[in-house]
């Protein structure tokens, strides 16, 4: 664990001193909040209500967890990036746990993630996201909220190391990391309703992990859009959201490892 945090702070150093990665991952999420709420929000049913309110309220859940989700890419690249200039090389003459390298960018990553979904749940309060504006919440609450999507993020960002193990180039892994990520978050609850999806595609929608912590997060935050569905993920979410958040990282921390060993080896 000390070897982990060794290299979670060598990387957190690197990021603060390249202000423009966290600059440039605040403004992706907060350009999506203003045009789904703004260009499309007029135009967006939410249950019996087209009201552009009732639409900012449902989105800011799909946007949170797309945003932590995004974080993949970067952390694939980076992982790529260090293998590219050998700095893995250099830290495989360490007396230190194989794992750690990994961990300790996952746990970097995290934090950089948690810094990001600060700063856009201030904007989203700012333009006017109101928890409980459909059901009652409390700060607690939505405290477990972003702990899930804090959750969904780290495990996410374990699918992105093994990418960036799997390429060769910082711009491979950059590229796949984002071309999955599109159907992920699109083919969910993110930002329509998925009764509304053609009926072969609801299915897909509600068993969608992703679409399981949106809606355990409308469920906690008190947001309305709820997705009505026999589907247990969407019945009950919140455990949903743990167990599959949970699965990924136990699957993908595993076959990490084992490509970063390979790799080196």
């Amino acid at each position: 664990m000390n070897d982990s945090l060794v290299i979670a702070r060598r990387n957190l150093i690197r990021m603060s001193r390249i202000p423009e990665m966290i600059l440039f991952g605040l403004i992706q999420p907060v350009m999506f909040v203003i045009l789904f709420t703004y260009v499309f929000g007029g135009s967006m049913q939410i249950g019996n209500s087209t009201d552009p309110d009732v639409y900012k309220n449902f989105l800011m859940a799909g946007i949170f967890a797309q945003t932590v989700t995004f974080a993949t890419a970067g952390a694939g690249a980076g992982i790529a990036d260090d293998m590219h200039k050998g700095l893995i090389d250099r830290f495989r003459s360490l007396p230190m746990a194989r794992g750690a390298v990994l961990t300790g960018r996952t746990l970097a990553d995290l934090v950089q993630t948690a810094l990001t979904l600060l700063v856009l749940a201030v904007v989203a309060l700012i333009i006017g996201w109101r928890p409980g504006y459909a059901a009652p919440t409390n700060f607690g609450k939505v405290m477990a909220g972003f702990g899930l999507l804090l959750l969904l993020g780290y495990a996410f960002t374990w699918i992105g190391a093994l990418i960036g193990l799997s390429v060769r180039t910082p711009e491979a892994a950059t590229s796949g990391g984002l071309i999955w990520l599109f159907p992920v978050t699109f083919i969910s609850n993110a930002f329509v309703d998925s009764s509304k999806l053609p009926g072969w595609l609801q299915p897909v929608a509600e068993w969608n992990p992703f679409s399981a912590t949106v809606q355990a997060c409308r469920k906690l935050f008190g947001d309305p859009g709820l997705s009505p569905s026999d589907a247990w993920p969407m019945q009950y979410p919140v455990w949903a959201s743990l167990i599959y958040s949970v699965l990924i990282i136990a699957i993908f921390r595993t076959l990490s490892v084992r490509k970063y060993r390979r790799a080196n080896g």
